[in-house]
């Protein structure tokens, strides 16, 4: 028997590039990390200097997690151990940046999720979250943004963007601010108006009746 040179070439160099983009997505979500830990430091010493009663914390929740909370909200990011390519019909795939080489399509992916703070205070595994980012970045650490307003549309130039200490701390700031400014609304009242008895009886503020800052409305809307 003999190994395929084509073969064994396609396995070896796949497996190269994943390891590196891998690697790149790691380093940037360690940047990731401290960078948002030391804002959020800088955050808790404004609070104490102005005598605010605002609560500022920061926790890690493993190797590929850490959170923050504020203002009755949490960011929860996330990194996914695994590589991804983008799909064919992505816009990212017809840019001169991806076909000059097709290894950059691969990326890592570092994902934003906002939730209220009460959900995990007390336990109300019905709420809801809303994913406002996803970060990709491949072997080169060149960066590319999907989500909703600031960052979606202020960090989507895939060929340009590169991960460094400044450009973390903006889409870190970008997405506290645009948490900051999505609201909590109140329900349509046609999809809350009617309520089991089972539900009150189990604990509506815990349990069953689900609350998230767009219940009822569609996410997708929310982007002017």
């Amino acid at each position: 028997m003999e190994l395929k040179e084509s073969l064994k070439n396609l396995v070896f160099d796949k497996s190269d590039l994943k390891q590196q983009v891998y690697a790149s997505t790691k380093e940037a979500f360690e940047l990731f990390r401290s960078t948002t830990h030391d804002l959020i430091d800088l955050f808790q010493q404004a609070t104490r200097d102005d005598g605010r009663d605002v609560r500022f914390e920061f926790t890690d929740r493993g190797d590929f997690e850490f959170q923050v909370k504020f203002a009755g909200d949490i960011l929860l990011f996330v990194m996914h151990t695994n590589v991804f390519e983008f799909p064919r019909d992505h816009q990212v795939m017809k840019s001169p940046y991806i076909r000059e080489l097709p290894g950059r399509s691969y990326c890592g992916v570092i994902r934003i999720y906002n939730f209220l703070a009460d959900s995990f205070l007390y336990q109300r595994d019905q709420d809801l979250g809303y994913m406002i980012g996803r970060v990709f970045v491949n072997f080169e650490k060149h960066y590319f943004i999907e989500g909703k307003r600031e960052l979606g549309m202020l960090y989507n130039n895939f060929n340009t963007s590169l991960i460094t200490n400044e450009s973390v701390q903006s889409i870190v700031e970008s997405a506290i601010e645009y948490t900051t400014n999505f609201d909590l609304l109140t329900p349509p009242y046609d999809d809350v108006k009617m309520v089991s008895v089972g539900e009150m009886r189990n604990d509506m503020d815990k349990k069953t009746l689900v609350t998230g800052k767009r219940l009822g409305f569609r996410f997708q809307a929310d982007t002017d």
